[in-house]
């Protein structure tokens, strides 16, 4: 199938595909008779997939890079794979606690801006550096 076909069947854009490929996270795959366009089969949907359920789970490329190789190795320890999903749950937990403090300042700063006509807002006041207090 050509690169539209794959991109569709594994749900990773063909840009992204051509980047993977430059990048040197996937192969790259033969091209038809004339050169002109890159054939791909199963084998490289499957990989694609792999890509694409790791990219939605928040893996970055260097990240997906390791997850292939081990992915690859089937003398590899499980404990390694267990290893680089631990450190992603904790980056993401860390990102979690920034998000849930940012939602509170933003909650507490709509909370106290009058929301009317008048030009004093405390959202924009925070913004400037210029808080007063809103208790």
């Amino acid at each position: 199938m050509n690169i539209g076909e794959a991109a569709s069947a594994s749900g990773v854009s063909a840009k992204m595909i051509r980047y993977y490929e430059e990048i040197g996270l996937i192969s790259p795959v033969q091209r038809n008779g004339s050169g002109a366009y890159r054939v791909y089969g199963a084998a490289e949907i499957h990989h694609l997939r792999f890509i694409r359920r790791a990219r939605d789970l928040g893996f970055s490329v260097q990240e997906i890079g390791a997850l292939l190789k081990l992915w690859q190795d089937r003398n590899r320890a499980s404990a390694d794979v267990k290893a680089i999903a631990q450190e992603k749950i904790a980056a993401l937990e860390i990102k979690i606690a920034e998000l849930e403090a940012m939602r509170k300042a933003l909650q507490h700063l709509a909370a106290h801006c009058h929301g009317d006509l008048r030009p004093d807002c405390p959202i924009l006041d925070d913004l400037a550096g210029t808080t007063r207090d809103f208790h």
